[in-house]
């Protein structure tokens, strides 16, 4: 028999680390065997990724080839699935069935699957601008009908981020770590959603491994924190994890080249997209700086968004 829970899956780590995650992990088995009985699925080994989430392979039983995905209750989870169906396929993985109530999704199998991320054959640009088309398809959703299902705001979203850039930029903190920073964000937080030109639905986590390769589209999304707001919000992930271009010689050459690349191919201001990218590299250091013992790896990412700030203009 498959082992469905193997103990080295990272989201059995990552959940186990609080009550209220390790409560969910109790249930998780039994509402596994509920949705494998009512949906009438073969199940595989799982996928050995995610954090918050557990995803396997689904076969039905007329052999169309399916994806479980059972999700940690969190806000952020909770309207996945209406952007999904609002997508309706165009850019994003397809819904073929779901339980809200138990945030549980049957996906479409996106095969052959590879992440964009690891397509390394091609150049970083090729890659971004491949992106580029996913986000142009995402975007064209009606963000009135993602907002009558309920999904969130990027500017309630930022606002909160906003809040902890204030409190953290409050704080003493020794000279090599640049808390200016977080008064920058904080600003950037709360004006660049007033800002907006327009509002589209955004994925939310728009990272190179949430794009896998498709036969019927060349690339298609998944796992979505979908909001409405500025379209300039969605980039930065996309831009940082491609490749690391803070590993680069000349950092500032190559974002600057990189973010203008992708602002042309969608049609957005450059300067708002690098924005964008100060204030969501800024936002993981108001987390991150909690945990970081000796602070060095907060440094490191201070400096590299104080080379996003320059190259902002701010």
């Amino acid at each position: 028999m498959t082992d469905l829970f193997p103990p080295t899956l990272p989201v059995l780590t990552m959940m186990g680390r609080t009550a209220d995650g390790r409560g969910w992990l109790a249930r998780l088995p039994a509402l596994v065997e509920q949705l494998r009985e009512r949906w009438q699925l073969r199940l595989a080994a799982p996928f050995h990724g995610g954090s918050c989430s557990w995803a396997a392979p689904a076969e039905l039983p007329d052999g169309t080839r399916a994806v479980l995905k059972l999700t940690w209750p969190h806000p952020e989870a909770r309207t996945e699935g209406a952007a999904l169906r609002l997508w309706d396929g165009r850019g994003a993985v397809r819904v073929l069935a779901q339980d809200a109530a138990a945030f549980a999704l049957l996906l479409e199998r996106v095969e052959p699957g590879v992440e964009l991320g690891r397509a390394r054959h091609l150049p970083a640009e090729e890659r971004l601008l491949a992106a580029a088309d996913v986000l142009r398809e995402l975007w064209a959703a009606d963000p009135a009908a993602a907002t009558a299902s309920g999904m969130g705001r990027v500017a309630d979203t930022a606002a909160r981020w906003a809040e902890v850039a204030e409190r953290q930029a409050a704080r003493s903190w020794p000279p090599a770590l640049d808390a200016g920073l977080f008064r920058l964000a904080a600003r950037l937080l709360r004006e660049l959603p007033r800002s907006a030109r327009r509002e589209v639905v955004v994925h939310g986590d728009f990272n190179p491994g949430n794009l896998l390769s498709a036969r019927r589209s060349p690339w298609l999304a998944i796992d979505a924190k979908p909001m409405t707001g500025d379209p300039a919000f969605d980039p930065w992930p996309l831009l940082e994890q491609v490749d690391d271009p803070f590993a680069h010689s000349d950092p500032h050459r190559v974002l600057r080249h990189r973010t203008a690349l992708l602002a042309e191919a969608l049609g957005e201001d450059a300067d708002r997209i690098r924005a964008w990218s100060v204030a969501r590299h800024v936002e993981y250091v108001l987390w991150s700086v909690d945990e970081d013992e000796n602070l060095e790896n907060s440094i490191t990412l201070l400096r590299q968004a104080r080379i996003l700030a320059d190259l902002a203009g701010l």
